[in-house]
């Protein structure tokens, strides 16, 4: 992390944030992923890499080619979603998965997996925008603001394992401003919920109850 949110004190959450970046508009475009993995509060794993997308979603637009810097020629020998679905996973582990405005990421995801002909894969989820609205005051909730609300801002946004660990960032800073110590504490904190994403032939989304 930043020297900003590496002073943020250790907490024992748990959990796995993640980004894509998308060659178009279509959530099923995904073309580069950041996966970073936090154990008790701390970054313990940071990695990502390109995606080629699927056939009929890979027309790389020049807006998103502008924004992320991705374009066809550097994905060409990059894995394609169903390849490289598994190392994704192997790289989320069994922690809930985080994302700065889940809705686009786990529809990314969902997305990806229907026209590949992959079974959804089910994962449990939360969102860090909703907990930026529900932490700091703000002009702005997009990621480089939060980011910098929670003394993260030495990253390059747009760059996927940037924002993820920018998205990790301020749930840990979050969490310590909030006084809780794991993931369900702070959603409760916040109001907010961990969500499953089941397999798209059952096509629900589900909130978790905690006992």
């Amino acid at each position: 992390m930043s020297e900003g949110a590496g002073s943020v004190a250790a907490v024992p959450l748990t959990f796995t944030a993640i980004d894509f970046e998308t060659a178009n508009a279509s959530s099923a475009s995904a073309c580069s992923v950041g996966v970073v993995t936090v154990e008790d509060g701390q970054v313990v794993d940071r990695v990502g890499w390109l995606i080629r997308p699927p056939l009929g979603h890979d027309v790389f637009m020049e807006w998103n080619v502008r924004i992320h810097g991705i374009a066809p020629h550097t994905v060409i020998e990059a894995p394609g979603w169903a390849e490289q679905l598994g190392e994704l996973l192997a790289a989320i582990g069994d922690r809930p998965v985080v994302a700065h405005n889940a809705r686009f990421d786990i529809g990314v995801i969902r997305a990806a997996c229907a026209v590949t002909g992959v079974r959804t894969p089910p994962l449990e989820y939360f969102c860090s925008l909703q907990i930026a609205r529900r932490t700091y005051d703000l002009d702005s909730y997009r990621l480089p603001v939060a980011a910098m609300a929670a003394g993260f801002t030495d990253f390059r946004h747009h760059d996927a394992v940037g924002d993820a660990e920018a998205c990790a960032a301020i749930v840990v800073h979050a969490s310590r401003r909030h006084d809780t110590d794991d993931v369900p504490a702070l959603l409760a904190a916040v109001g907010g919920a961990l969500c499953a994403v089941v397999p798209a032939d059952e096509a629900v989304l589900q909130p978790v109850v905690f006992g």
